[in-house]
């Protein structure tokens, strides 16, 4: 039943990231062949299927006003699903003029579902509808973006002044600026934004090499002295691009001196041993990134990376699985490097497969970094297109997505 479910939708995913630059939901895109009706029941019995309780929420954003309704009208409450991730269903200001949409808001209410209201920031709901929604997903307006720098701006220098318009415990959504998004989580305690501003905080860097992130560096040192297994270190280390990126260029290192190339965490782990790789670590924490704004950059990064792990064959081997991971977690890490991607990869000794995919758009893994990429969308009608292209069925497609999603805790 849900395998039907499953394959007559296209879903694409964006992370909404909290104060703590942690992920605190993810916007699940839905949208429905255009000749085919999507029983909303069974939909959410397939996304639950593969949810866990330490899950982040989904926040359900369906692509078309009669989806909506049937999701108002028969989705049951998150309480029959106790043991899964908790969802969300996005309610869009524009659709709410037709089909007795605010009589299904607040019966839906009244069942216990989990609305959140969409809309521009001065479109808030009517005074009678207000009490449905457990929270807001606002965009703000120019005029209103542009108070909220005014409103950030005097903060940071001690001067007052007006009210600012972003708005305690709300959701946000179109903030490209690190100054107003700073403001909105740090200064107005907005719960989470929807996207986060990735090319002004780059550009900070100035085109810089940005160091591995303290945090993870010293989790790892603490893994090492706890004497983990070499699974869990491995992928504690694969979770921070550029140290992974570092470690391999290390453990291939003249320094170093080892005869045969290393291309695998796992083989250069097993080779130099948790002491060396203990000692390596503690040397590069003075270096090492406080920056608390680049978190969620890399912890996109991982979720591709994660994703192209699951659209593989899952009977293939261990060390392909990491292949391919590695392929995604290096797909962009040019941006980190502040050098071009294939200069970049060229320092260290990767498969040829991954380089081919992600400089030169050829081999084995370029389809799955191009699906993977645009699963990072709404684009329904290009992922589609890249599905017929390279002959993969969307059930597997959306299957992979929502393990990568719903398998996901909250600190990645």
């Amino acid at each position: 039943m849900a395998t039907s479910v499953l394959g007559s939708i296209t879903l694409g995913y964006r992370p909404l990231w909290n104060a703590a630059r942690s992920l605190a939901a993810v916007q699940l895109f839905i949208e429905g062949r255009a000749d085919a009706s999507i029983d909303a029941e069974r939909l959410l019995g397939a996304l639950h299927d593969q949810g866990k309780p330490s899950a982040p929420p989904l926040l359900l954003s369906v692509k078309s006003p009669a989806l909506l309704r049937d999701l108002l009208d028969n989705a049951p409450a998150p309480t029959a699903f106790p043991n899964r991730a908790p969802y969300w269903i996005e309610v869009r200001s524009e659709w709410m003029g037709s089909h007795a949409m605010p009589q299904r808001v607040q019966r839906a209410y009244q069942r216990g579902l989990r609305l959140v209201w969409r809309a521009e920031s001065d479109q808030p709901p009517s005074p009678e509808l207000a009490a449905c929604f457990f929270t807001r997903l606002l965009r703000l307006p120019p005029q209103a973006a542009l108070a909220g720098l005014q409103a950030a701006a005097r903060a940071r220098s001690g001067t007052p002044g007006g009210a600012s318009p972003v708005q305690p415990g709300m959701l946000y959504e179109g903030v490209a600026s690190r100054l107003l998004m700073e403001h909105c989580l740090d200064q107005q305690h907005a719960s989470a934004l929807l996207g986060w501003p990735d090319e002004d905080i780059l550009h900070a860097l100035q085109r810089q090499a940005t160091a591995p992130d303290y945090r993870a560096m010293v989790q790892l040192v603490q893994a090492v002295d706890d004497d983990v297994s070499v699974e869990k270190i491995e992928a504690l280390l694969g979770m921070e691009p550029i140290l992974t990126f570092r470690f391999l260029a290390y453990a291939n290192s003249a320094a170093v001196g080892l005869r045969n190339e290393v291309e695998s965490l796992r083989h250069g782990l097993m080779l130099l041993g948790t002491t060396t790789l203990k000692r390596w670590l503690v040397e590069q924490l003075p270096q090492a990134s406080r920056d608390p704004n680049l978190l969620p950059v890399k912890a996109a990064m991982v979720l591709r990376a994660r994703l192209m792990e699951n659209l593989m064959d899952s009977g293939a081997e261990h060390q392909l699985a990491r292949e391919i991971y590695l392929c995604g977690l290096f797909s962009q890490i040019d941006v980190l490097m502040g050098e071009p991607l294939g200069s970049a990869l060229h320092r260290v000794p990767l498969s040829s497969r991954i380089y081919n995919a992600t400089v030169r758009n050829s081999g084995p893994y370029a389809p799955l970094l191009h699906i993977a990429t645009a699963l990072e969308t709404d684009n329904g009608a290009a992922i589609r297109a890249l599905c017929h292209e390279h002959g993969m069925g969307l059930e597997e497609i959306n299957r992979a997505l929502l393990r990568t999603l719903v398998g996901q805790p909250t600190n990645i």
